[in-house]
C-alpha cells in the first residue's frame, strides 16, 4: 500500500536536516516514521523529548515491560511497522522467546509461553486499555502488587503513546523499513 503522507526523502532541506538530527542518534540514518513526523516540523519537536524518554534509562520500567507494552499495544492496533520495528531491535535485549513474539501479534495472556504472572499481567492491561480504555479493579490490583504508582503512570503512558503512534503510521500508510519483520513472519 503506497505511502499517504510521503518521508522526506534526501537530499533533505536544511530545516529538515536539522529536524531530523535532532530526532535521530548522530549514528543512524533516520527511519522512515522519523522522516514522515518531520512532514509537521512543530509536532515532531514536540514529540521528540517524549520519545527519548519512553526509549531511555529514565523510564521507571525494565527494558522486557517496556518492550511487551510497547509490541502488544502495536500489535492490537494492526501497526507492523512499528511492532516490527521494537521486535528487531529489542526483542533479544527483552528476552522475548519466538513464541512470545509470536503470541504478541495472534495470543493471549493465557498462552503457555507466558509463565512469569507480571508479563500476563502487563498484555491483560494493554488488552484492556486497548479493548475499553479502562483497567478494572481486579486488574489493577494484581498490577499494583507488582509495579509502583510512578510505573504504573509510564505503563499506562506507554500504552497510550503507542496507539497514537500506531494510529498515525498506519493511517499515513508509512511503509516498513527493508528487514523489518511483519506479523506474517512470525
Amino acid at each position: 500500500m503506497a505511502a499517504r503522507i510521503a518521508p522526506h526523502e534526501e537530499p533533505y532541506h536544511p530545516r529538515v536536516k536539522a529536524l531530523l538530527e535532532s530526532m535521530v542518534p548522530a549514528d543512524l540514518p533516520p527511519l522512515r516514521v522519523m522522516r514522515t513526523l518531520a512532514r509537521n516540523g512543530p509536532m515532531a519537536r514536540a514529540m521528540t523529548p517524549w520519545i527519548s524518554y519512553e526509549l531511555s534509562d529514565a523510564i521507571s520500567v525494565d527494558l522486557r515491560a517496556r518492550e511487551l507494552v510497547i509490541t502488544r499495544t502495536c500489535a492490537r492496533c494492526g501497526c507492523e511497522y512499528h511492532w516490527g520495528l521494537h521486535i528487531a531491535v529489542f526483542a533479544e535485549r527483552a528476552e522475548l522467546t519466538t513464541e512470545q513474539v509470536r503470541s504478541l501479534v495472534y495470543g493471549s495472556s493465557v498462552d503457555p509461553c507466558w509463565t512469569d504472572p507480571r508479563d500476563r499481567l502487563l498484555l491483560d492491561l494493554v488488552d484492556q486499555l486497548h479493548d475499553c480504555s479502562d483497567v478494572d479493579d481486579e486488574l489493577w490490583a494484581a498490577l499494583s502488587r507488582y509495579f509502583t504508582e510512578e510505573q504504573l503512570l509510564d505503563l499506562l503512558a506507554l500504552c497510550g503513546w503507542y496507539h497514537t503512534v500506531s494510529f498515525m503510521l498506519r493511517a499515513a500508510r508509512v511503509e516498513r523499513e527493508p528487514g523489518i519483520p511483519g506479523f506474517a513472519d512470525v
